[in-house]
């Protein structure tokens, strides 16, 4: 991932724009990209200091420098650095100080018969020894392997690595997106759930959908953490057929208020999304209600609930019986966030008529009675771990309620017609 500082972006008016790549800088970026993949393949089991300075020795004119240290960057990461030592480096450094302090005081010291005796005692050898003393420091870690990747490639990555550090500074963001398939919008939208993100969701008059989503530097929270979740759904925005994209961002060090816009329109075929995943949590309810002995079915949900000119909600699982008609369906909110579980019960109470159980952790501090018994949703707070017995028993009762309702609204009515009233001429 790239930081702020790696973007090659300049200011127009009110709108920040990257800076695109075009033939003759795609080339040369292309050329300095096959330069330093060489040079992580041949520092393999050397230290980092050594990729780095190796790196910095790599010829570029003052205006590649942003490009040059970008490309470094995003092979780091696809890098593995470990801290390579015999024995622990911070114990070792503390017997060698502590004695050659001893050694000092007693007039004796030498460091290479210092060094030599404390080897011996380790059965290391000097240079094994000398190595070990700083193995722990960041400099000194040993690259182990190079995740591969083409030149040309790991440009496209740069391209979409800049605009994801961009949105590291967003304060909201709109996404307008359009599918051939609702599977897409299912895949996107569960993307976004997995990474937790504080969105809303409208279905568009002319199609596809709008996506509204708070960025970082809207909460209060832990911004880069947040952020860091957020730029990581830009493949799936992108995996899109046509998507556009507006970002209210602060910028520079006075934190400016500009605007961020990408798009690609009849996008032939995006970048591949990872498939939508389950988090944790609600993999292991999925094992642990497949465990009961029930005539409910329980499996990962593939709707979209919508509720038009309000919002939408995607469903983790969906329950069904024999003998209903209708699923329930479960949300599993855990540790997401208070706006989050207010704006279901917003959805909820403003006519979704799906019924759906919310699961929500009780550190958001809402109580399961926001939601009346009248109305088609519920909550179910938990503590630590979601109890499927807890889940199942809320179930049943979001089901015994829509057959009550059904037969309130099967009875015939017991009242006698009014009788018309009489006017005068």
């Amino acid at each position: 991932m790239l930081t702020a500082d790696l973007v090659d972006v300049r200011r127009v008016g009110k709108e920040l724009r990257i800076v695109p790549l075009d033939a003759r800088v795609r080339a040369r970026a292309t050329e300095l990209a096959g330069l330093f993949l060489h040079l992580a393949r041949v520092h393999v089991g050397r230290s980092r200091e050594e990729f780095e300075e190796a790196c910095a020795a790599v010829a570029s004119g003052p205006r590649e420098r942003r490009l040059c240290a970008g490309l470094c960057k995003l092979i780091e990461d696809r890098c593995e650095f470990d801290a390579e030592a015999p024995v622990d480096p911070a114990e070792l450094r503390s017997e060698v100080f502590l004695r050659a302090s001893q050694a000092r005081t007693e007039g004796t010291f030498e460091r290479k018969s210092l060094v030599a005796r404390i080897a011996e005692e380790r059965s290391l050898s000097e240079s094994a020894l000398e190595q070990a003393l700083y193995a722990d420091l960041r400099s000194a870690h040993m690259l182990k392997s190079v995740d591969a990747i083409a030149p040309a490639a790991l440009v496209e990555v740069y391209e979409l690595a800049q605009a994801q550090a961009v949105l590291l500074r967003a304060v909201r963001i709109i996404v307008e997106v359009d599918c051939r398939t609702p599977g897409a919008y299912r895949a996107l939208f569960q993307k976004l759930k997995f990474l937790r993100l504080l969105y809303s969701i409208q279905s568009r008059r002319e199609g596809g959908y709008r996506i509204e989503i708070d960025g970082p530097f809207h909460l209060f929270e832990s911004v880069t953490k947040y952020g860091l979740q957020l730029a990581l759904a830009l493949p799936a925005v992108r995996a899109c057929d046509s998507f556009h994209l507006e970002a209210e961002v602060r910028w520079g060090k006075d934190r400016v208020p500009l605007t961020f816009r990408m798009q690609e329109q009849n996008h032939p075929s995006g970048p591949a999304a990872e498939p939508p995943r389950l988090c944790d949590e609600v993999t292991r309810l999925i094992q642990s209600l497949q465990a009961l002995e029930t005539q409910w079915t329980v499996s990962p949900s593939t709707d979209i609930l919508n509720l038009p000119g309000i919002g939408l909600c995607v469903p983790d699982l969906v329950f069904r019986h024999p003998a209903m008609s209708t699923p329930i369906y479960l949300e599993v909110l855990g540790f997401w966030s208070r706006e989050a579980v207010w704006r279901r019960v917003e959805l909820v109470e403003s006519g979704l008529s799906h019924r759906i159980l919310f699961a929500v952790s009780k550190h958001l501090r809402v109580s399961e009675e926001v939601l009346g018994d009248e109305l088609p949703g519920a909550l179910y707070v938990y503590k630590r771990v979601l109890n499927a017995r807890a889940v199942l028993d809320r179930v049943e009762s979001l089901a015994a309620r829509a057959a009550e309702s059904s037969a309130q609204k099967a009875q015939p009515s017991t009242e006698l017609p009014k009788a018309p009233c009489s006017t005068s001429r």
